[in-house]
């Protein structure tokens, strides 16, 4: 099966919703057993960062039009780079070196110098035979 990636215009979040949410809520609950105040943001969250522009829907379709995949991603300007942070990504989006490549060509269409995420030590993994490297151990506490 060939996937095309694409972005959702703002004006169609909403009207895609249905078919992404499932990936959305996937992403934010396939996390290890942490406790409830870990989570930042949850799929209600994703939708309104969508629909308000703040956040970019990115899909992987097939020949047919039946969204396979979803990303969610958010953009942060630094003096020396514009980053894609991926939010959220569930399904098969980027499932191999050709969807990858079609998702770094989109996000550079739109400034991205470079691409970051949180991962568990499976996306890690999976992310590495893209390029990616572990950077950070991200660690946590209420106050």
């Amino acid at each position: 099966m060939t996937l095309s990636i694409q972005y959702v215009d703002t004006a169609y979040v909403n009207r895609v919703w249905p078919s992404v949410v499932g990936f959305v809520e996937e992403a934010l609950t396939s996390s290890p057993d942490f406790p409830d105040w870990y989570e930042n943001y949850n799929a209600d969250h994703v939708q309104a960062f969508l629909t308000s522009g703040n956040w970019l829907l990115v899909v992987a379709i097939d020949g047919d039009g039946k969204i396979h995949g979803a990303a969610t991603v958010a953009f942060a300007n630094y003096p020396k780079h514009r980053v894609a942070f991926v939010t959220t990504i569930g399904g098969k989006l980027i499932s191999g070196p050709e969807t990858f490549q079609q998702f770094k060509e989109l996000l550079k269409q739109r400034g991205a110098t470079k691409i970051q995420g949180y991962g568990r030590d499976t996306i890690v993994r999976l992310w590495k035979r893209f390029g990616f490297e572990p950077r950070l151990t991200l660690v946590e506490t209420l106050i």
